[in-house]
């Protein structure tokens, strides 16, 4: 069999395949009143589309633990019944095509309160619903507005809003939570030196400034069942020469967050400093999540200009990963499973509505 579409048991979860989807923000929930934050018709059939299309496991965009920790005042949010409610018909919709629901909770740290992408990606202010940043340090991503420092306290009482939220996914029906610690938001921004300057407990070397992400998990494992997988994204490395996150600080992370009850590492690279080099090319992130893979204990997934199947096949089967993220290509091509099915001699579940034809 195709190693691509070998299924993949996480706790009680088994995933069809290893082709997945990773979190894409849609930009597309009301900014304001009662449907803010609250799932459309647009995210209906953008993720039942990948579904119908044979993806394993599709892990719903970035969505807000609350308001001030969307992205831009049109990302989702998971902080009340209501936008749980309109995540149910999501949910069902693609356990009815075999896809395993995950959904990434998230707080957009600095990074927050921005408009959408094809509208300028810039600071947004009062008048187009947005509020002021927050972050470890008062130190700004370049462009956007200086992030409030949270003191102790803030720090403390955000914990309670990933409890809740993470009861809500259950509620809405997802089978695996990601915790967005990557891309130079909240979470990364505190495991940065590059981002976080406090000289307290959450910040300094690297066990303080990893405790955030460690109270985070920990706080999202307390409410969320045993039975079910718990994923974290990752920036494996800032791409800074000196002064940033990097590759050895994510093999240690990945080893204490194994502790932690983390079943599966999302990793990405980049996001939190500005003006770096990327070699972008294909395949490119995928040296790290092998890494990972090979010096600890702990299941990854990997993603980054991965278009082929041949290419995601030769990943799985060399062993530098347990699972591959599909993205823009998806996006492009949302049957993409059922042509690498083809290619590589897979089977993948075809809609009935479709598949009777010969």
């Amino acid at each position: 069999m195709s190693a691509l579409f070998e299924p993949y048991t996480l706790r009680s979860v088994t995933v069809p395949n290893r082709v997945w989807m990773p979190p894409m923000c849609q930009y597309s929930a009301a900014p304001e009143g009662l449907s803010r934050g609250v799932a459309t018709d647009w995210h209906f059939q953008h993720y039942g589309a990948r579904a119908a299309g044979g993806t394993g496991l599709i892990v719903l965009e970035a969505t807000g633990i609350s308001p001030e920790g969307r992205i831009s005042p049109q990302d989702l949010g998971l902080w009340n019944e209501t936008q749980a409610g309109a995540l149910r018909r999501v949910t069902g919709f693609l356990k009815s095509q075999g896809t395993v629901a995950g959904i990434q909770l998230a707080h957009a740290g600095r990074k927050a309160s921005t408009g959408q992408p094809w509208n300028g990606d810039r600071p947004v202010g009062p008048e187009e619903y947005g509020w002021t940043p927050v972050g470890p340090s008062a130190v700004p991503y370049p462009g956007l507005k200086a992030p409030h420092e949270l003191t102790v306290e803030e720090i403390h009482a955000s914990l309670d809003r990933w409890r809740a939220s993470a009861r809500l996914a259950l509620a809405a029906g997802f089978q695996v939570i990601e915790i967005h610690g990557a891309h130079g938001y909240l979470i990364g921004n505190f495991l940065s030196p590059h981002s976080n300057r406090r000289t307290d407990a959450y910040g300094g070397g690297f066990e303080h400034r990893i405790r955030y992400a460690v109270e985070v998990v920990d706080a999202v494992r307390e409410v969320w069942p045993d039975d079910l997988p718990l994923f974290f994204r990752v920036s494996a490395t800032d791409w800074l020469d000196e002064g940033g996150w990097n590759a050895d600080d994510t093999v240690a992370l990945a080893r204490v967050l194994t502790e932690h009850g983390v079943d599966l590492m999302d990793v990405s690279t980049g996001g939190n400093a500005a003006g770096v080099t990327i070699p972008v090319g294909p395949g490119y992130q995928v040296p790290f999540a092998a890494r990972i893979r090979r010096e600890t204990e702990m299941p990854v997934a990997a993603v980054g200009e991965i278009d082929d199947p041949a290419q995601a096949e030769k990943i799985l089967a060399a062993g530098e990963a347990d699972a591959v993220l599909i993205g823009r290509q998806l996006l492009r091509e949302p049957t993409w499973a059922r042509r690498a099915a083809r290619e590589l001699g897979g089977d993948v579940r075809i809609p009935p509505q479709y598949g009777w034809r010969p």
